[in-house]
This record gives structure tokens, C-alpha cells and sequence, in this order.
């Protein structure tokens, strides 16, 4: 076959020969990223059940934590891991059977080369940024709050806090047990280590003898807690997003019980 043979076959099927060219070039593209380029992993941590900042949407239930496990993993074609759950942490959110989940997670991802950008299913990875999240057994959106190139890690520190609060009902005292702890799918964070109480002087039995019928006394209730917080900035954090200091309140459930308007009035570091 001669140049002007080839030349008119050319300008006759240039069409079909433009989309072979283009088939091809893809088809190189993506074997060299699956086959041949050197992956690249980064280390996350993702709060699910937001997506967007300004979306007010429902946080994860105890239907979804319990589907969600260590090790749990999604594949792309080749079989290769995309996501992989390293651990998974919750903790309960005052007022609802909801939970604040949070999920550390080993990605593959691809770098552009100008901006230095991650991207994770073709779109940007950033901490604050929405990420979409599939395996096999559960499906949720969620909020990257930590990225590192190297594998988080974040030491607790356990400390000893004392709770306290004024005008506490019988019953509380009652319902708080020593040993009583919280879970958070890693290890024990909370535990009760003490507890007493005194009768609270607005509502005593001697300051006030005539209550009215059905009138309950009140009491000064103290507890004393073992709890693990990391330390950033300066700062104790508990349950990733709660600063702990004297004088603020606790979001705190155990097995039995939840700490509803329970103040930290001391913290010692633990012995």
C-alpha cells in the first residue's frame, strides 16, 4: 500500500480512526494506573453522617454502627483496596438515640501534579471536605476531619475528672454505679471510679421541714471518672470534638446512665 492509497484511506474512515485513537489512548491511561503507576495512600479520619457543613442531616443510629466493622473494605475492578476501615469510634449525642461516628480510614488516592490535590473518586479530598463512602454492607456520606500522608496517631492520656451537680434528684445517685463505663468501639473511655452526695441546701430536709406532699429532696451529687482525652493546641479533647475544663458541662452516657447537666469541677492527671 503506497502513501496515496493510505492517504485516501485516511480521509475516508477519519472518523472511525479518530475514535480508535482515542479508544486506545484511554485504554493506555488506564492500564498504566491500574497496572503499572505506584499507588497512593493516604490516612483519614471522617465524621459520618454530614457530607456538606450546611447540610443538618440525621447522624448515624445503633442500626447503622452495627453494620459498620474494622477491616470492612471496598475493591476496585482489579480487586485492589480502595477504602479500608482501620477503626471505627462513636459516641452518644445528648438528647437522641443518635451517635457522633467516626471512622479512620486508609484510602487510595491520586495526586494532581500541579495543585498537589488529592482526589478521591475523581473528586478534591481535604479536611472539610464531603466524602462519599460505599461497602458492601453499608453506604454513608460524611465530613473528612483529619489527612495525613502517614498513619494517624493519636495517644489518649487518661485523666481524673470529678462531676458534680447541685439540686440532683435521689434516683441519680442511685443510677450512677461504680465500674459503670463507656465503650466506643475502641476501648473504654469513661469510668466510674467514685461517687457521694450530700443533701443540697436549697431542698434539705432540715432547711425546708414542710415540703409539700410529693416534694422531692434534693442532692449535691460528686463523681469521680477516670477518662481518656488527647491532647491538641493546648487542649483536652474528648469524644474528638469535646473540650474538657473546669466549670463546662460533659455530653457523657454509660451502660446505666446519662450525664445530663453533670459539671467538671476538678481534673487530675491519673496515677
Amino acid at each position: 500500500m503506497n502513501l496515496k492509497s493510505i492517504s485516501r484511506f485516511v480521509k475516508r474512515y477519519y472518523f472511525i480512526i479518530g475514535i480508535i485513537i482515542c479508544v486506545l489512548f484511554v485504554a493506555l491511561v488506564s492500564f498504566y494506573k491500574l497496572f503499572i503507576s505506584k499507588p497512593v495512600y493516604v490516612y483519614t479520619k471522617v465524621k459520618l453522617g454530614q457530607g456538606l457543613w450546611w447540610a443538618q442531616v440525621a447522624k448515624p443510629n445503633i442500626w447503622m454502627i452495627s453494620q459498620i466493622k474494622k477491616g470492612d473494605s471496598a475493591k476496585d475492578l482489579t480487586g485492589k483496596k480502595i477504602v479500608e476501615v482501620l477503626s471505627v469510634t462513636h459516641y452518644p449525642v445528648w438528647g437522641s438515640d443518635q451517635f457522633d461516628t467516626y471512622l479512620s480510614l486508609k484510602l487510595k488516592v491520586s495526586q494532581q501534579k500541579t495543585t498537589k490535590n488529592y482526589l478521591f473518586n475523581r473528586d478534591t479530598l481535604a479536611v472539610g471536605s464531603p466524602i462519599d463512602l460505599s461497602f458492601p454492607t453499608f453506604a454513608s456520606a460524611g465530613t473528612v476531619t483529619q489527612l495525613s500522608e502517614k498513619p494517624l496517631d493519636e495517644k489518649n492520656k487518661e485523666k481524673i475528672i470529678t462531676l458534680v451537680k447541685r439540686l440532683a434528684f435521689p434516683w441519680e445517685f442511685d443510677a450512677i454505679q461504680i465500674g459503670d463505663s463507656y465503650f466506643d468501639g475502641e476501648s473504654n473511655i469513661f469510668e466510674v471510679l467514685d461517687k457521694k452526695y450530700s443533701d443540697s441546701i436549697e431542698y434539705s430536709i432540715e432547711s425546708v421541714p414542710n415540703l409539700p406532699a410529693g416534694a422531692e429532696a434534693r442532692r449535691y451529687i460528686e463523681v469521680k471518672a477516670r477518662i481518656k482525652v488527647v491532647e491538641k493546641d493546648n487542649q483536652m479533647v474528648f469524644g474528638e470534638e469535646q473540650l474538657i475544663k473546669k466549670g463546662k458541662g460533659i455530653n457523657i452516657s454509660t451502660s446505666n446512665f446519662t450525664f445530663n447537666e453533670y459539671i467538671v469541677s476538678d481534673i487530675q492527671p491519673a496515677s
